[in-house]
């Protein structure tokens, strides 16, 4: 009985030794001598194996970056940030003087002390702003301890991003626009702000491991909700969820001009997997509103769009073509595409209600958070029986239940008093209108709820 036992022992030493360790790489070593700093001018300092930044009054954001960069990888830190401040660490982020005079951009994990609890989500800095909020995960809002230590973890293969707090899932991204970059550390801007110089954040524990991380990662499970970018291109998670390309970047298939019933031949362009109207050509004709073949009652739709300087657009849905003969083949509830610092319309209606991401000349909008003209926005429609929402860049802009007596008190009060039944049929089409000015539109995606 005592040699089996030894022998039983032999084999689970053997066993122990035989298993694969991860092959985890300590970012922080005697010094800083492996970091650089960029932009702002916050203090860093290792102290006790901690990298402790401190607030500058009037300085930019500061990030102490790795002189390395990293493709795929998974990283681990620990961090403590005082809960006056947020702050975040830069990975797959660049710096170059042909990018805004050498500003720090990419991706950047949140860290969110504040009420609204966005900590793991996924900020696109300098760059598009917000990618993945934690609005629709509100689970993930809850893991954060303020004022405490606080574990992170990110995996990042290959068009995949996926984070953790504490062990809570937060994010999962799927995006493809930078493949590798520096990992950096931020201290956030404090301008003009006494009050708030001499605030700490502090990390420890950064660790990374790069050799075969696909071996390490956490085994998928869909428990949080998955954002896409990929140009018009589905996951296979969108697959299975039922999501459907209503542009697939190359032809106009299920496309047709809203009153002739064909796509236009002048007007709109189809172009490196990009639809635009009014397109920069020789041709002054225009092309109209285009409408999708088919019709939708209950979903969510995706779409992303880029106006131009002064642009004024839309994406109406509820269209119904063939009411009336055609008479009202344009109209429809509309997502009011415009550019608010450039366009008079930005002051027409009342109260607001013609502004980017609004129901137009019916409800304004609230939190619009724009990137822009020129620049790419990612607008969200959800329509779940009589309620509807707007989505901006991950911020809801409008909510509103339609067929109410609150409802039909806006529309007596707007355009569209005079169409019997506005904005209350069961299904329609979904439009994108050309207004005379140039947009575009890409990842035109469409599920049904």
């Amino acid at each position: 009985m005592k040699n089996i036992h030894l022998l039983l022992l032999f084999f689970a030493l053997s066993l122990s030794g035989c298993r694969e360790k991860e092959p985890w790489i300590s970012l922080i070593g005697e010094d800083l001598s492996n970091w650089e700093q960029i932009n702002g001018y916050a203090t860093f300092e290792l102290v006790n194996g901690e990298i402790i930044g401190t607030t500058v009054n009037g300085s930019p954001n500061s990030f102490l970056c790795t002189k390395e960069r990293y493709s795929d990888f998974i990283l681990e830190f620990d961090t403590w940030f005082d809960p006056k401040m947020n702050s975040g660490v830069q990975f797959r982020s660049e710096s170059r003087p042909d990018y805004q005079n050498g500003r720090v951009h990419g991706y950047q994990v949140e860290m969110d002390p504040s009420p609204r609890a966005w900590s793991g989500g996924i900020y696109d800095e300098a760059r598009r702003g917000w990618l993945y909020t934690l609005d629709k995960n509100p689970e993930g809002k809850k893991a954060l301890k303020v004022g405490e230590w606080n574990h992170y973890r990110i995996e990042a293969i290959g068009n995949s991003i996926r984070t953790w707090v504490n062990g809570v899932p937060c994010a999962d991204l799927v995006d493809d626009l930078t493949p590798s970059g520096f990992i950096a550390l931020q201290v956030h801007s404090i301008m003009n702000d006494s009050t708030l110089a001499g605030l700490q954040v502090k990390w420890k524990n950064i660790r990374i491991i790069t050799e075969n991380p696909e071996k390490h990662v956490t085994p998928y499970k869909p428990v949080i909700p998955q954002v896409s970018f990929l140009d018009n291109e589905l996951t296979t998670r969108e697959k299975q969820e039922g999501w459907k390309l209503l542009f697939d970047g190359k032809s106009p298939s299920g496309w047709m001009n809203a009153r002739t019933g064909t796509f236009p031949s002048v007007g709109w362009e189809i172009k490196d997997g990009v639809l635009t109207a009014n397109p920069d050509t020789a041709s002054s004709e225009r092309g109209g509103d285009i409408v999708t073949a088919e019709k939708f009652r209950n979903f969510e739709l995706i779409v992303d769009f880029m106006y131009s300087f002064g642009g004024n657009s839309g994406i109406k849905y509820f269209v119904d073509t063939e009411r009336d003969s055609g008479k009202f083949a344009s109209i429809g509830c509309e997502y009011q595409i415009l550019d608010d610092r450039n366009h008079p319309d930005t002051g027409a209606g009342f109260e607001g209600n013609r502004k980017l991401a609004g129901l137009y000349d019916l409800i304004a909008p609230s939190n619009v958070r724009d990137n822009g003209y020129d620049q790419w926005n990612r607008a969200s429609i959800i329509v779940n029986g009589s309620k509807v929402e707007h989505w901006l860049n991950g911020f809801k802009t409008v909510e509103y239940e339609r067929g109410t007596p609150q409802w039909r008190e806006l529309v007596s009060k707007s355009k569209f008093k005079d169409i019997a039944g506005f904005g209350e049929a069961e299904e329609g089409r979904i439009l994108l209108q050309d207004h005379g000015d140039r947009v575009s539109f890409k990842n035109i995606k469409i599920r049904p709820l």
